[in-house]
C-alpha cells in the first residue's frame, strides 16, 4: 500500500520551490494519490531549455520500497528517453531506486539527465547515434521537438483557460484538464463535456 502521508509530504516538499528547482508534482485528473503528473522545466544551456516537460508518474504498492514508474509524456529527443513511447532510462528509476530518495529527487534527476545524456547506455538507439555522430543535428533535432512539443503547452495557456472558463467550466477543473492533456484545447473541451 503506498504511504500516502508520505507522498502527501513530498508534494508539499517538491512545489514549495518550484521557481527555484523547476520541477514540480500534482494529482494526475485530482483522484488517486497513486497516479501523479510531474513537470520539468527545461536545463538552461540545453536544447530543451525554454521547455515545458510533463511526465506521468506511477507509484507502485510497494512505493518508497519500489521505485517510481515514470514516463514523459512530452515527446523529447533524447538519448536516454524513447522518442517513441517516453520510456526512460535512468538506473534509480530501477536498480539503484532507495527509499531514501523522493520523487522530487527523481524529478531533478531527469532534469540532470537532459543536461548531461549518457549516450553510451541509450533508451533510443537512434538518437544515440545521432548524439555521438553528428552531434550539431542532434543538438537541432532536440531544440525543434522542444519548441514543437515543450513550449507549446506552456504558450498561449492563459488564453486557452480563458476560453474554457468562458465556456462556463470552473478554472481549477480547466487548469487540471488541460495540464492532463499537454495543453491540447479540443481534447481538453472534450473531456470536459464528457464528464
Amino acid at each position: 500500500m503506498v504511504d500516502v502521508s508520505r507522498v502527501q509530504k513530498e508534494l508539499r516538499e517538491c512545489n514549495r520551490d518550484q521557481e527555484v528547482s523547476g520541477v514540480s508534482i500534482a494529482l494526475h485528473d485530482g483522484a488517486s494519490i497513486s497516479h501523479l503528473t510531474g513537470t520539468i522545466a527545461g536545463p538552461k544551456d540545453t536544447p530543451y531549455e525554454g521547455g515545458t516537460f510533463i511526465i506521468d508518474i506511477r507509484l507502485p504498492s510497494g512505493y518508497p520500497f519500489e521505485p517510481p514508474k515514470m514516463q514523459f509524456m512530452t515527446k523529447v529527443w533524447h538519448p536516454n528517453i524513447s522518442s517513441q513511447n517516453g520510456a526512460i532510462c535512468l538506473d534509480i528509476l530501477k536498480d539503484q531506486w532507495s527509499p531514501a530518495l523522493t520523487l522530487k529527487t527523481a524529478l531533478l534527476s531527469l532534469q540532470a539527465l537532459l543536461s548531461a545524456p549518457a549516450p553510451d547506455d541509450p533508451q533510443d538507439a537512434v538518437v544515440a547515434q545521432q548524439y555521438l555522430r553528428d552531434y550539431s543535428t542532434f543538438v537541432s533535432t532536440a531544440r525543434y521537438w522542444t519548441e514543437a512539443f515543450a513550449k507549446s503547452a506552456s504558450t498561449g495557456m492563459e488564453e486557452k483557460v480563458q476560453k474554457l472558463v468562458e465556456m462556463g467550466f470552473p478554472e481549477d477543473l480547466v487548469r487540471s484538464t488541460l495540464k492532463s492533456v499537454d495543453g491540447d484545447e479540443n481534447m481538453a473541451l472534450e473531456k470536459l463535456c464528457s464528464g
